[in-house]
């Protein structure tokens, strides 16, 4: 008896370039490091404040910092086990079973990342536009004037009613000139890219430096632990919270993992994937935290919440405080765009080599697992990830934080957990270069912290986390019956 082969769609490409192995540990950090700090540790914190005042709401990059260390050892192993282009989707397709709920999972994932990569990638882009209105006075007036809105939709969210708009407009332009404009340069060998990853890390970096070096001259301890008041006092329902101001952590911290997308391009792959996840999730923790005591030790904590959250660029007015002038928030707005574009250039770099990966073990379209046979890149995935980051790009993002991570939880953090438990136990003799410290500690303490937030996101958003899994379950069914696989395998005698 035997099964018949997938439908022309699920064929594996065959008879291509293989990819280069350049990246080391350096570029390998520098590009996890440049994928973290994009806009969120800058945008966030104005929104974690609303939840949390300013010296409780420290405990939130703590905490979300301890869950990215534990679940950094998860990703580890997997990425030191099963190095190969396509991240999540390698490691559930091997942990769960290349031939049955393996293909389940692994288009799950796929599913999902055609939702919730490219958006996050265009959380940046937005960010940039919004930035952009600081340079100067007059293009802010000119984007409020010839800018357009829609309300798409609104739902109710809880507490209160949300909506979801698009809009167009000079800044919205601009976005759409970027990510044109990166994917130009990410049309290059991936040698060149290695070295457009550290000139965009050594600018991340720099804005970082300057902020924590002027702000520790001006700080002020009394003003970044100020607990007067009935505002500073402990708040009712920490604990819910605390899971929602880690949500926004975590959300900062998105990208500590990047490197295991590219599997295929990197030098050593046993060593230099864990060391580069470790390494980059204990720096952009201890980054943030300081940034975060640095800007509130300067700028009053009630100062910031007494302006909307998304109407301030909390950078921009603490370099303004120090150096008592304009043209310090403009160089720091340019700093900050100068961090999109790293983070949206690691995205792009990154979440372009998950549809590729697919493909190449013919699970997905084959075209995407073509690559270039000059520049030796996956150029068709790189396309369409790009052009699904201009659709999002028009939109409004800040209600819809908690559900692109709620949609990640479940499939593919929880999932990778349970995956390499899997993979222990039913291939315990497979070459580990590296291996779990404290296993299975880290694993259980990953899947409470996973779980409290996705129940602290509130109910509408673990609703749709589970509506999307479930739309992408019953397009999983119909794919599989017209491939003819399984679970809808033909058996011939």
């Amino acid at each position: 008896m035997s099964e018949t082969v997938d439908a022309p769609c699920a064929t594996p490409v065959a008879e291509s370039p293989s990819l280069v192995r350049h990246f080391g540990w350096l570029q390998a950090t520098a590009l996890n490091v440049t994928m973290i700090v994009g806009s969120g540790v800058f945008a966030t914190i104005p929104f974690m404040l609303k939840e949390l005042p300013g010296p409780y709401s420290l405990l939130g990059w703590l905490a979300a910092g301890g869950l990215m260390l534990v679940d950094g050892l998860i990703w580890s192993e997997l990425g030191a086990t099963i190095p190969g282009s396509g991240g999540s989707y390698l490691y559930l397709l091997e942990c769960f079973g290349r031939d049955r709920w393996g293909r389940l999972m692994a288009f799950l994932f796929i599913w999902q990342f055609l939702i919730s990569g490219p958006l996050e990638i265009a959380s940046g882009i937005i960010a940039l536009e919004q930035f952009s209105t600081a340079l100067h006075p007059a293009f802010k007036e000119f984007n409020e004037n010839h800018t357009i809105s829609g309300k798409v939709g609104t739902w109710n969210g809880g507490e209160e009613v949300q909506t979801l708009t698009a809009s167009i407009g000079p800044t919205r332009i601009l976005g759409i000139l970027v990510v044109v404009g990166l994917l130009l340069l990410l049309y290059r060998r991936i040698s060149t890219l290695g070295k457009w990853t550290m000139t965009f890390w050594l600018g991340v970096l720099g804005a970082i430096a300057w902020i924590l070096l002027a702000g520790a001259g001006y700080f002020q301890s009394e003003v970044a632990f100020d607990f007067s008041g009935d505002a500073g006092a402990w708040p009712k329902d920490f604990w819910l919270r605390l899971g929602k101001v880690m949500i926004l952590a975590m959300y900062s911290y998105l990208g500590y993992y990047n490197i295991c997308y590219i599997g295929d391009e990197v030098r050593d792959p046993g060593k230099t994937i864990p060391r580069s996840i470790l390494s980059s999730a204990i720096l952009v923790c201890l980054m943030f935290v300081a940034l975060h005591l640095v800007m509130l030790g300067v700028v009053s904590w009630k100062e910031v919440t007494q302006v909307k959250p998304d109407d301030i660029n909390l950078p921009a007015v603490v370099m303004e405080r120090i150096y008592h002038g304009q043209w310090a928030a403009t160089l720091m707005s340019v700093l900050l765009i100068w961090s999109c574009l790293g983070s949206a250039f690691a995205g792009l770099l990154g979440y372009s080599r998950i549809p590729y990966g697919a493909a190449r073990q013919g699970h997905f379209f084959s075209a995407l697992g073509e690559v270039h046979p000059v520049l030796r890149i996956p150029h068709v995935s790189l396309l369409l990830v790009g052009a699904l980051t201009l659709f999002w790009s028009f939109f409004d993002l800040a209600n819809v934080i908690n559900a692109l991570l709620t949609t990640r939880i479940l499939e593919q953090f929880i999932g990778q957990i349970f995956g390499v438990m899997l993979l222990r136990r039913q291939q315990p003799n497979r070459s580990r270069p590296y291996k779990i410290w404290l296993y299975p500690l880290p694993c259980g303490l990953a899947l409470v912290g996973w779980l409290y937030m996705y129940v602290c996101a509130g109910w509408p958003f673990v609703l749709l986390g589970l509506g999307t899994l479930g739309a992408g379950a019953i397009v999983f069914l119909i794919w599989s019956y017209y491939a003819k696989s399984w679970p809808f395998s033909r058996v011939a005698v």
